[in-house]
């Protein structure tokens, strides 16, 4: 079986953490690396934006390919700039299906723009086409908070022009199918519902002290951490007040920690901060935190279960995310979670068990379920056993044999069985 696997905005070798680079980028290559392992290629199509990289890779194993095309300047772009590249991205694929000499029998493509993309390779090719949008733009518009969060007109039509074409789709919770039903009208039949995985063979606890050791934090140095794009919708700014009630309350005077702020690009490098950046930089200093809050940058894949072990804590205060592939990278690594009560985070988090769910926005009882976390070394230990083994249900070994199953049906419909 051969899989043209499209990633147009992103490439899944990106280092995490920037603008447009996190979950998606971790699902795509980790997909691509378990497809392989079972005897599947994948090509992984996404569009060039640095001319210095080779045009094909093969970082993700198993004679599998990244092929960087070549779709108007080889730099980063806006994403309102890129959909006009999606022909000249259509027509590097072909010119590569055929020098190659290889045909795919199936599509499967990520974010709305990658589906533009299939949607006029399926017409070339005739096969089928197999979707995941991983953010959807009617939802972001809904918990926007600044008009620059907003979602274009571009982007609602696209989806819905993409959803309307594409033989299947796949949600990452019943919470995204319900979206993609009550908000684009999407019918239950085409939507399976199928969560991201966790590579169990990367992300598995690490005694603190060794994890410390690594990242170079001394062990009796205590942390709580937030992984993530630096955004509105991230929360990062409701964590920090969260921590600044916590030192007002004498938190850290009794149990000392650093909050390690993970994403974005690290200071003294040459690049300017973003408009978000800049602004929970500015808030942290506003709220007498400064001396608490560390921020590093991107860090890559290889790196974080080092940071996720030694943490006490990771936080996810978002206002909209569609899974929460970072919370459950952490709970692999055996460290409890708090997390907003939205989207995914709502079904992935067990609340009194894996972490804490709390309302998104609710500063004061973020700060109550971190500082009980920091007071019960007893508590956090059991949470961190039940969130290592909870996310072995989520083995991408597991998860890959599901998205095969929807493979085979659209392969051969008459011989595959419903999927529940």
């Amino acid at each position: 079986m051969n899989i043209a696997m499209i990633s147009y905005h992103t490439c899944p070798l990106a280092t995490l953490g920037g603008k447009d680079t996190g979950g998606m980028n971790v699902y795509v290559a980790e997909l691509t690396r378990y497809l392989g392992m079972r005897g599947i290629h994948v090509d992984v199509f996404t569009r060039s934006q640095d001319d210095h990289v080779p045009h094909v890779m093969h970082n993700l194993g198993y004679g599998n390919r990244v092929v960087h095309v070549q779709a108007g300047p080889e730099v980063p772009l806006p994403k309102p700039d890129l959909p006009v590249y999606i022909p000249r991205f259509v027509e590097g694929i072909e010119r590569f299906a055929h020098e190659k000499q290889i045909t795919y029998d199936l599509i499967h493509s990520h974010y709305w723009m990658s589906g533009v993309a299939a949607e006029a390779l399926k017409q070339a090719w005739r096969v089928p086409v197999l979707q995941m949008f991983h953010t959807l733009g009617k939802m972001k518009n809904r918990i926007a908070q600044f008009p620059d969060e907003m979602e274009g007109d571009y982007r609602i039509q696209g989806e819905t022009r993409v959803m309307s074409r594409v033989d299947q789709i796949i949600a990452a919770t019943q919470a995204e199918k319900s979206q993609l039903e009550f908000l684009y009208g999407v019918k239950p039949q085409k939507i399976t519902v199928i969560p991201p995985g966790v590579n169990a063979s990367r992300f598995y606890p690490i005694p603190p002290d060794e994890a410390k050791d690594v990242i170079g934090v001394p062990r009796d140095n205590a942390m709580l951490l937030f992984v993530g794009r630096i955004e509105a919708l991230k929360g990062i700014d409701i964590l920090l007040q969260a921590i600044a009630l916590m030192k007002q309350q004498g938190t850290f005077e009794r149990h000392p920690h650093h909050l390690v702020i993970i994403g974005g690009d690290p200071d003294g490098i040459s690049l300017p901060p973003t408009a978000e950046m800049a602004r929970i930089k500015a808030l942290s200093k506003e709220l007498g935190i400064g001396d608490l809050v560390i921020f590093l940058g991107k860090r890559d894949q290889e790196t974080l279960p080092y940071y996720y072990s030694a943490a006490e804590a990771l936080i996810m205060p978002s206002h909209y995310e569609s899974f929460g592939m970072v919370a459950l990278e952490a709970m692999a690594c055996g460290t409890p979670v708090v997390a907003s009560q939205i989207g995914g985070l709502a079904f992935l988090v067990q609340d009194g068990l894996t972490g804490y769910v709390v309302p998104y926005g609710e500063a004061d009882l973020l700060a109550e379920k971190l500082t009980l976390l920091i007071k019960e070394p007893e508590l956090r230990r059991q949470m961190g056993i039940n969130a290592a083994e909870y996310a072995l249900n989520y083995r991408w070994e597991i998860i890959t044999d599901q998205i095969v199953e929807v493979y085979n049906r659209l392969l051969l419909p008459e011989q595959s069985a419903p999927i529940s």
